[in-house]
């Protein structure tokens, strides 16, 4: 693994995107929505900076296998909250095919949002497969697989409160993407 962003990096992208929020906001409610569970550890650091009157909410989405796309997008968790003629800001770890992103913008189109904002703390283009951009972004990356800070690897490096790039035989060289 490669360190790629600090924990003081991360902090500085979450105050500035706290800041943009609540500018943006201002005594207008807003519906936060997470998605599970990579966004856990930065909604929970940018909600505690935001001064704007808000519900939180969450859904569960599933789309990787390993460090691969499976290209199609299930929900696990639905919505508590309703959502109609509301402002929603959809908070996410990492924008990367926008697979994920592109069924959950579909999924609150169809339920009436007033306003639908998305937040995420990395933005990384490379494998983008649709046009989506987020509206606030922490952080923009070229490519490699991340981990920490709640991105994962089969559920397991969440707890790194950096950012790491795994590296994998391409990086090293080699002619494949298998982490080593």
């Amino acid at each position: 693994m490669r360190l790629l962003y600090p924990r003081e990096r991360i902090q500085e992208a979450v105050e500035r995107l706290a800041d943009e929020i609540n500018s943006d906001y201002q005594a207008r409610e807003l519906v936060v929505v997470v998605v599970l569970t990579g966004a856990l550890f930065f909604a929970a650091d940018l909600i505690r900076r935001l001064r704007i009157p808000l519900e939180i909410d969450t859904v569960q989405l599933a789309s990787y296998q390993g460090t691969r796309s499976t290209g199609m997008v299930s929900f696990l968790k639905d919505l508590s909250l309703p959502v109609a003629g509301r402002n929603v800001l959809v908070v996410e770890d990492i924008v990367d095919t926008g697979l994920s992103l592109q069924s959950l913008v579909k999924f609150f189109r169809t339920r009436g949002v007033r306003d639908l904002r998305i937040c995420s703390l990395i933005d990384k283009q490379e494998k983008r497969q649709c046009p989506i951009t987020p509206d606030y972004v922490g952080l923009a990356c070229s490519s490699g697989f991340l981990v920490g800070y709640g991105l994962d690897i089969d559920g397991r490096c969440r707890e790194l409160p950096d950012i790491y790039e795994i590296l994998t035989e391409t990086s090293n060289g080699g002619h494949d993407d298998r982490p080593v």
